[in-house]
C-alpha cells in the first residue's frame, strides 16, 4: 500500500511531519542544511532577536532523569547577522521556519519582517522560553499573546505559529487568544522550568540556577496539551516534547498534532533519527491500513 507522509501546514508543504525543534542545531545555515539532508521535513532556526545576545555563562545544560535542563539564555547573533545564515539554510529545499523573540510586540514584528524579507517560509514566535528574561510572560497572559500575534501578523504575509507553554492555568485560553489574533497554528509545548542542585557543594548546577526541562520527562504533559488544544481550536497544532521514536509521533498525531518537532532526541540518537522515524512511521501505517496522516490526526478523540 502506498502511504502518503506529506503534510500541508498552512501554506507550507512538507515531505514528512518531522521538524527540527528550535534551539537544537539551528544556529547556522550549514547545520540547518545538514538536518534537512538527514531527512527532516522542515527546520526551525534558533530563536533570533533584534540585537546580538551572549546568553548565560557555563554551565548551561545538565542531563537529568529522562531529559535535559538547559539555560542558554537565548544566545544569538541578532537578526542582521543571521540573515546570511537563513539564506544558506534556504538551499536545503525544505521549509525554513524562523524562530523569533523580542521584549515588545514591536521587536517581534521587526525581526519577523526581516526574516520574511530574507526568505523565511514561516515564523515561529518564541513566547514561552522559561529562563530568558521573562519571555514566558508573553504566553501566560492572553492579552499579551494576542498583541504579539496581531503585531506580527500585521507585519508579515507568511504563516505564523505561536509556541506555547504548559505553565499556565489553561493552555486552551492562550491558544484561543492566539487564534483570535489570526495565528496560523500553535506549537505545544516549550520546555518547563526546572533546576538541579549539586549536593556536594550545595549549589544549583546551572549558572542561571533555573533552566528549561526537555526530553522524555515532559512528553505526557505535551500530549495532554495537544489533546486539549485540538478539542478547542480550529488551527493546526505542532507537537513537541520528548519524541524519541515513531510511536511518540503517532501518539502526538492521534492527540491532534498535524506535525511534530524533534530536539533532545538528537543528542541521544544523532541526526539519523529523522530517517529512522520516517521509515518506521511508514511501516506502522502500512501495517494498520492508514493511507495518509489525516487518517490518524485526532484519532484519539473519536468515541466508540
Amino acid at each position: 500500500m502506498n502511504v502518503d507522509l506529506t503534510v500541508n501546514l498552512s501554506s507550507l508543504k512538507m515531505r514528512n511531519p518531522l521538524m527540527l525543534a528550535s534551539g537544537v542545531l539551528g544556529n547556522t545555515g550549514a547545520i540547518l542544511r545538514r538536518v534537512a539532508e538527514a531527512g527532516a521535513g522542515a527546520v526551525v532556526t534558533k530563536s533570533i532577536g533584534v540585537k546580538p545576545k551572549k546568553g548565560y555563562l557555563n554551565p548551561t545544560i545538565v542531563e537529568v532523569d529522562c531529559g535535559f535542563i538547559n539555560a542558554m539564555g537565548l544566545p544569538n547573533p541578532g537578526v542582521s547577522e543571521f540573515i546570511e545564515e537563513l539564506k544558506i539554510a534556504k538551499k536545503s529545499g525544505v521549509p525554513v521556519i524562523a524562530s523569533v523573540f523580542g521584549s515588545t510586540e514591536k521587536e517581534y514584528a521587526e525581526v519577523a519582517y526581516r526574516m520574511e524579507e530574507a526568505g523565511a517560509d514561516a515564523i515561529e514566535l518564541n513566547l514561552s522560553c522559561p529562563h530568558a528574561g521573562g519571555l514566558i510572560q508573553f504566553s501566560q497572559d492572553p492579552k499579551r499573546t494576542f498583541d504579539v500575534v496581531r503585531a506580527v501578523k500585521s507585519a508579515v504575509k507568511i504563516p505564523v505559529f505561536a509556541k506555547l507553554t504548559a505553565e499556565v492555568t489553561s493552555i486552551v485560553e492562550i491558544g484561543k487568544a492566539a487564534e483570535r489574533a489570526g495565528v496560523d497554528g500553535v506549537t505545544a509545548i516549550n520546555t518547563l522550568r526546572g533546576m538541579v542542585i549539586d549536593i556536594e557543594v550545595a549549589r544549583p548546577i546551572l549558572s542561571n540556577k533555573f533552566g528549561g526541562l526537555s526530553g522524555r520527562a515532559i512528553k505526557p504533559i505535551a500530549i495532554r496539551c495537544v489533546y486539549e488544544l485540538y478539542r478547542e481550536l480550529s488551527i493546526p497544532i505542532i507537537g513537541v516534547g520528548g519524541i524519541l521514536d515513531f510511536r511518540d509521533v503517532v501518539e502526538f498525531m492521534m492527540a491532534g498534532a498535524s506535525a511534530v518537532q524533534i530536539g533532545s532526541a538528537i543528542a541521544i540518537k544523532d541526526l539519523n533519527i529523522f530517517r529512522e522515524i520516517t521509515v518506521d512511521l511508514k511501516r506502522f501505517m502500512e501495517e494498520k491500513g492508514y493511507k495518509c496522516l489525516k487518517d490518524i490526526i485526532g484519532l484519539a478523540h473519536e468515541e466508540g
